[in-house]
């Protein structure tokens, strides 16, 4: 499938999904966390539940906002965004989940966004999972076409 221009509004506007869903977070607000997805989305989390749809997402977030995620915010920054179709984007990010300012995003999510009928875009899909930078690492020293394209390779003493 081709990767079609990314309009600057476009960009914005998925952007904004991205924003809605932090706000969200950082206001420990389940309904309006869950309101940023579609009502069949998927998100895997970090520690590998699954959840289906808005709802379901959206009342076990509030759940976790009122105990094991009381306080925290979520800090986002988007890596890249790819728009696959009109109406289908592709988004990486990294980030992270702390009650202060972290010194490092250590987290990645990839999220597969849907414009509906209407216009408005939702998150249909996220997956997220933890930067391990040290096993990368040794990953590209001792194998180093493992590294992606671009990304500079340690060099082996």
């Amino acid at each position: 499938m081709a990767i079609h221009d990314l309009a600057d509004t476009t960009a914005t506007e998925i952007t904004a999904v991205l924003r809605r869903s932090q706000d969200a977070w950082n206001h420990g607000d389940g309904a309006a966390y869950g309101a940023c997805f579609t009502p069949d989305a998927t998100d895997v989390t970090f520690v590998g539940t699954v959840y289906r749809g808005a709802d379901d997402i959206g009342r076990a977030h509030q759940a976790l906002f009122d105990s094991f995620l009381k306080g925290t915010r979520l800090h986002l920054e988007v890596m890249e965004t790819r728009l696959l179709t009109p109406d289908t984007a592709v988004v990486v990010t990294r980030g992270e989940v702390a009650k202060k300012s972290p010194k490092r995003l250590g987290k990645r999510a990839t999220y597969t966004l849907v414009r509906d009928a209407g216009g408005t875009w939702r998150i249909a899909a996220v997956q997220k999972t933890r930067h391990n930078r040290l096993m990368e690492a040794i990953s590209f020293t001792f194998q180093p076409r493992t590294a992606p394209a671009g990304q500079p390779v340690p060099v082996r003493p």
